[in-house]
């Protein structure tokens, strides 16, 4: 296959403008003198196979990506988000969000390696048009397959989507509109980013939604949920998957005087569901099991934070330690996607290099990393 400079010169200049890099700021990051770097850009100069690996790695993107019309990097999808939802990413979040698609990659190559990505294959057929009971319906059929008992409440729903083959990350965004996002890697399949800057309980809500989309929207290359959309009707559909998924009416119903409410009793049902306030009163609204009134009122009361507890920072931990992890968390980094990391490490698949790429760290804090969850790296490795 011949080399298509054009090509090139178009995805290295479309690069940048997506994610509103100088030439400046390219030429820092990758050492590449600025006229080169124009050069290139203009298809005035083909680039050296070292020039090609060093702009994949600092596009985090497969190499392939800038020589190749295949298809293995999420470039379509982000470059039509962008456009159509500009004015919602800030040059960081955007960026956040080319890392937290390289993650996915990351997972997606590593799962294969040590063999374990056998997914279960879960499927809705979608009837008729009602949106609001296509979520409910696909809510109850995934409970089912997954082995739930009609009143039983799911605690684990990231252990839950990710054994369906969703990659599944929390990461701080800057927009607090943005919930969430559901992308179609062409590599990595189903893709869930969900924003870490939001309220513990409304990420655990926010990742059965963006799920909702996974399953029910997956004729599309991606659905972004903004606050500010929740009445479109991809979004009550997917809003009513998540709510029955978390709150099966079936468990609202067995609550002891489920149609009495006091702001004591109803903190206590939504610490038990780990969910918001709003979420649960919402879910007892649409089960027909409150008034317009009660569910006010309800809505009107929070959760305190003292009683919500990141399942990925338990009290267990040192303050120094969940100080750190929490940080690892804001970027992107679970604590199954650092153990997955580290396991495959130690049976000798990778090299430490390599993790340390894949934890978007340098080797130096890798070092830290490891001793934070018990881990350890093997000198001169």
């Amino acid at each position: 296959m011949s080399f298509d400079l054009a090509l090139f010169s178009s995805k290295l200049r479309r690069c940048r403008e997506q994610f509103e890099k100088s030439l400046v700021e390219v030429t820092t990051a990758t050492g590449i003198p600025e006229n080169i770097l124009a050069a290139l850009e203009n298809g005035e100069r083909q680039p050296t196979g070292d020039e090609v690996l060093i702009f994949a790695d600092y596009y985090l993107c497969d190499y392939q990506f800038f020589i190749s019309n295949e298809r293995v990097a999420s470039f379509d999808q982000t470059e039509t988000l962008f456009r159509r939802y500009g004015e919602e990413f800030s040059k960081e979040d955007r960026w956040a969000v080319q890392e937290f698609l390289f993650l996915c990659e990351c997972e997606e190559f590593l799962l294969k390696l040590i063999q374990t990505n056998t997914y279960s294959t879960f499927s809705f057929l979608k009837r008729g048009n009602n949106y609001r009971g296509q979520g409910k319906e696909a809510a109850k059929a995934l409970r089912k397959y997954l082995g739930y008992a009609s009143n039983e409440v799911p605690m684990n729903i990231y252990e839950d989507f990710r054994s369906l083959g969703f990659h599944i990350f929390r990461r701080q965004l800057g927009n607090s509109n943005i919930s969430g996002l559901f992308i179609k890697h062409p590599i990595a399949g189903k893709c869930i980013l969900v924003n870490y800057s939001e309220d513990v309980y409304r990420q655990r809500f926010t990742t059965a939604h963006e799920s909702a989309h996974g399953i029910l929207d997956d004729d599309r290359e991606f659905v972004i949920s903004l606050k500010t959309d929740k009445k479109k009707d991809v979004e009550v559909r997917a809003n009513n998957f998540a709510a029955d998924y978390l709150m099966p009416p079936e468990f609202l119903e067995n609550i002891p005087d489920c149609r009495v409410w006091t702001s004591e009793k109803a903190i206590e049902w939504a610490s038990k569901l780990k969910v918001s306030t709003e979420a649960f009163a919402n879910a007892l609204k649409s089960a027909n099991f409150i008034s317009e009134d009660v569910e006010r009122q309800i809505k009107a009361v929070r959760v305190p934070k003292r009683l919500k507890v990141d399942p990925e920072l338990p009290e267990s931990l040192s303050l120094g330690s969940r100080q750190r992890r929490q940080e690892l968390l804001k970027i992107g980094l679970s604590n199954f996607y650092v153990g997955l990391c580290f396991d495959v490490y130690e049976q000798g698949f990778i090299s430490a290099g390599r993790v340390a790429e894949m934890l978007l760290v340098s080797k130096h804090e890798l070092t830290e990393i490891a001793s934070i969850y018990g881990r350890t790296i093997r000198y001169g490795n």
